[in-house]
């Protein structure tokens, strides 16, 4: 048994304005199969998409209240100039220049027009493969915990763990990354941002959320009552769910 991440979840007053962004910004199409918007590659709708990690945008009453999120999104470019084009693209979008302590750094710090930061990568041969979302990062305390964890979680490879950050792909080397950077931030309310996960055809959700805990999950209450999907927490505290297969 295995889970694969299949969406990042995105919480926003006005989820199809912002599904619409990441949507132009991507170079995706916004799909709306119910009262969320789905960002995904250009095509028609294909759920779960066979290499993205598509967006899931849903709508909350409450406005972003933390000052940083701690998961966002990094995004490839494949040349200078092809970083500026996006950097320009992605402000004339609406999105704005974002400072989270990042000092004199090569890549761009901006946030979607709701403030959820994101950052414009400069090209890195690593990410010449991944599509335009490079990789998922999640800031954490111990990155080696967290790569024992997901790497029992899911059925991609661990890349590199270190003291300051571990890595994770799919096993089959498309799509983004998922990466974890050590930070000093303490997670203080919850995730604006979060990683949906799906079983396989075949498997059980009830008994991949045993596992789940097995290996250090907790169990979630965000107020979502009775849904088919199951709301946990991984030994962080970083808010995922795992969805049913449809």
């Amino acid at each position: 048994m295995a889970l694969r991440p299949v969406q990042v979840n995105i919480k926003a007053l006005d989820g199809l304005a912002v599904g619409r962004f990441w949507a132009e910004a991507l170079g995706w199409s916004v799909f709306r199969p119910g009262v969320t918007t789905y960002v995904g590659p250009v095509g028609g709708f294909v759920w779960p998409d066979p290499v993205a990690v598509c967006i899931d945008v849903v709508p909350v009453p409450e406005p972003k209240t933390a000052t940083k999120n701690r998961v966002h999104l990094d995004l490839a470019t494949t040349s200078a100039a092809h970083q500026a084009e996006l950097v320009a693209r992605f402000q004339a979008l609406g999105a704005t220049p974002a400072h989270v302590g990042q000092g004199d750094v090569p890549w761009t710090v901006l946030a979607d027009p709701e403030g959820n930061e994101f950052c414009v990568l400069e090209p890195r041969e690593i990410y010449r493969d991944t599509g335009p979302i490079a990789a998922v990062v999640v800031d954490c305390a111990d990155p080696r915990v967290m790569a024992r964890f997901w790497d029992e979680a899911m059925d991609w490879t661990l890349y590199e763990v270190t003291d300051d950050h571990a890595v994770l792909r799919s096993a089959k080397g498309v799509g983004p990354y998922l990466e974890f950077l050590r930070t000093p931030d303490v997670k203080t309310v919850p995730d604006r941002v979060h990683l949906d996960l799906l079983p396989y055809p075949g498997d059980d959700k009830a008994a991949e959320a045993a596992r789940l805990r097995a290996l250090g999950a907790t169990d979630l209450d965000l107020g979502q009552g009775d849904v088919p999907w199951t709301c946990l927490a991984d030994p962080e505290g970083h808010e995922f769910c795992v969805l049913a297969p449809s």
